[in-house]
């Protein structure tokens, strides 16, 4: 399949799910009590009580109880969160809404919604409104929850052996590089990649009809990135061509063939033979901290050919194999679009006994709802939470991916995803990536947290600010107009550090660009630090000097590809930097626009 024709298939199949008949029936969960909408300054926040069993919230909004609906945040994915507060910035300043909140049993399903409630968000007088932020530096405090540690998206990993070059850099080389400092610098312990039998690993060939198995690119693949310090997550899939029962079916540029395979006792022993060589090669020990997940996104119909029941037989067969191997090895999925098909993968293990020792799924543009209701649903209440894939955007080639909004975005999903998930992987490393053909330009809007050439995005950065917090995390109270939804924070303690990450964020794409109505002057203090300690701030913001290599590859005219001396201005222009800010007994001043972070951090003064 050519590029152009990779990318129309993609784009007139990737919302269209597979079968989401059921025959399991959902929880008629009650709405959310003690709902409330309080009007700002070009916002409206939504709070409201969470509701047992509910995986989220869908919100609704109307100029009248008739015309309640669903309100969009443009993220081309799922509209639910998994909890309160919401702050709606689609509306328009000075026009009378009603909000109402269903619960969400699952993401295709919502309930009734309660009782509307009235708010009007308010028009700017040009002075942006004040946030009073209160961080207890001297409490006991509880361990800070880091979801962004334990994995990262990538680029199919025999690309790690490829030699080709993308905007004059070498693939290969700088996908390693780029793995190697997400696990160096930001700490990251696993990498999930697509495609380990697709056919450029060449794993499974049949001649004379017989199966034949060779595993020595998987071992040059597998080799670099355990050389870094990085596990792999072994996501299982796609069909090699000798096994596909219809191998015209493919998706993306690569050609990767989502067919049912034409035996599944075959298809079984692929996998066996696959993870007993892992164990033989690399020891049981180091294995038994692997994660085998099966295939990739089949609740849609780019992803996989064959039927939900034929699915669910792929995931019996692939988990009895990998179980055959040592019962202790973990195995799970669905791997789904959208958080669908969890329900339907826990209800069908737990009729047939198959094992499910994690659940994973994936989100685009919103926090990952919280899963944890529907493998309690199940029974299935201790399997760890996975999300294997999360972004800003389903959409290749999205400017947002370059954006500020997407660095900010991100800080906001990983602290609402902190205590209730066991990962959260960012998809994807790098921008050497090529489902849909490979970069055509320096800042194309590419999927990944580095560009070609290894230059950090904003979206890198926020995983740095989020990897300089200490190890306790401090409680935080707010007042003031979106403070707490518009206006987050999360606050840390070291031995002799304290640091408070803020930030100014909308889940409503339309407004990435920013908006004049959402800044926020924030007023910080910390009762209880001590008044000799001297405060620093590092901004992630739009413009120059702030982390934003967009601005900065403009102000140096930067056409399709950096020159020789670019490159080296870039490196350079795009680092963070550290200033000091006025700060009287713990007490700081700062203005955010929207999107924009702060790191502030105290210290003891240097002598």
């Amino acid at each position: 399949m050519q590029q152009s024709d990779a990318k129309t298939d993609w784009d007139e199949r990737i919302s269209v799910r597979s079968d989401e008949s059921r025959e399991l029936e959902f929880p008629d969960l009650d709405p959310p009590e003690e709902v409330t909408a309080v009007g700002g300054v070009g916002q409206v926040t939504i709070d409201w009580s969470p509701v047992p069993g509910a995986v989220g919230y869908v919100i609704l909004r109307g100029e009248d109880d008739a015309s309640l609906a669903p309100v969009d945040h443009h993220s081309g994915d799922i509209l639910s969160v998994p909890s309160p507060p919401y702050v709606d910035t689609t509306c328009t300043p000075g026009t009378g809404y009603r909000y109402a909140v269903a619960s969400v049993p699952e993401v295709t399903v919502h309930g009734r919604p309660g009782a509307s409630v009235g708010a009007v968000p308010l028009v700017g007088d040009g002075d942006p409104p004040v946030v009073r932020l209160s961080v207890d530096s001297v409490a006991e405090g509880t361990e800070l929850a880091k979801p962004w540690v334990s994995m990262i998206g990538s680029e199919r990993l025999s690309q790690l052996l490829c030699k080709d070059r993308s905007g004059g850099r070498e693939i290969g080389v700088e996908l390693e590089q780029a793995l190697r400092r997400m696990h160096d610098e930001i700490g990251v312990r696993t990498v999930r990649a697509h495609a380990i039998f697709h056919d450029d690993t060449r794993v499974y060939t049949e001649a004379d009809g017989e199966p034949a198995y060779d595993f020595a690119v998987v071992d040059a693949m597998y080799d670099k990135l355990l050389g870094i310090g990085l596990r792999p997550v072994v996501e299982l899939g796609f069909m090699p061509r000798d096994l596909a029962s219809d191998p015209s079916k493919t998706v993306f540029e690569y050609g990767a063939i989502i067919s049912p395979p034409k035996s599944w006792e075959r298809w079984g022993a692929l996998v066996e033979r696959l993870v007993s060589h892992l164990v033989e090669r690399y020891g049981l020990d180091e294995v038994l901290g692997w994660d085998f997940e099966v295939w990739n996104e089949a609740n849609l119909e780019v992803f996989w050919s064959g039927t939900k029941a034929e699915w669910m037989q792929l995931y019996d067969v692939t988990a009895a194999a990998v179980k055959s191997v040592d019962a202790r090895l973990a195995v799970g999925g669905p791997s789904s679009a959208a958080a669908g098909w969890v329900d339907d993968l826990l209800a069908h293990a737990a009729s047939v006994g198959s094992p499910v020792d994690f659940v994973t799924t994936h989100t685009y543009g919103s926090p990952p709802l919280d899963v944890q209701a529907s493998l309690d649903r199940h029974g299935f209440g201790d399997a760890r939470i996975m999300w294997t894939e999360w972004g800003v955007t389903p959409t290749h080639f999205n400017p947002i991916n370059d954006s500020v909004f997407s660095a900010v975005f991100l800080l906001r999903g990983m602290k609402s995803a902190a205590g209730r998930v066991d990962a959260l992987a960012y998809w994807v490393a790098s921008d050497h990536f090529e489902e849909l053909g490979r970069p055509p330009r320096f800042l194309h809007g590419g999927f990944g947290l580095q560009t070609v050439g290894g230059l950090p995005k904003p979206r890198f950065h926020a995983m740095s600010l989020l990897s300089r917090l200490g190890p306790v995390e401090l409680p935080v109270s707010w007042d003031g107009d979106g403070g707490g939804s518009l206006i987050e924070a999360w606050a840390s303690r070291d031995r002799d550090r304290v640091s408070v990450l803020l930030w100014n964020l909308t889940l409503d794409q339309s407004k990435a660009a920013g908006s004049a109505d959402l800044t926020r002057t924030i007023k910080l203090s910390l009762p209880g630090v001590d008044p000799t300690w001297k405060a620093t701030a590092t901004w992630l913001a739009p413009g120059l000097g702030s982390g934003d290599v967009v601005a900065e590859a403009a102000e140096l005219g930067v056409g399709d590809w950096p020159t020789d001396d670019q490159w080296v201005d870039l490196a350079e222009r795009s680092k963070l930097k550290t200033t000091a800010v006025p700060s009287e007994a713990g007490e700081v001043t700062i203005t955010l626009q929207m999107p924009s972070a702060v790191l502030l951090e105290w210290r003891p003064p240097t002598t």
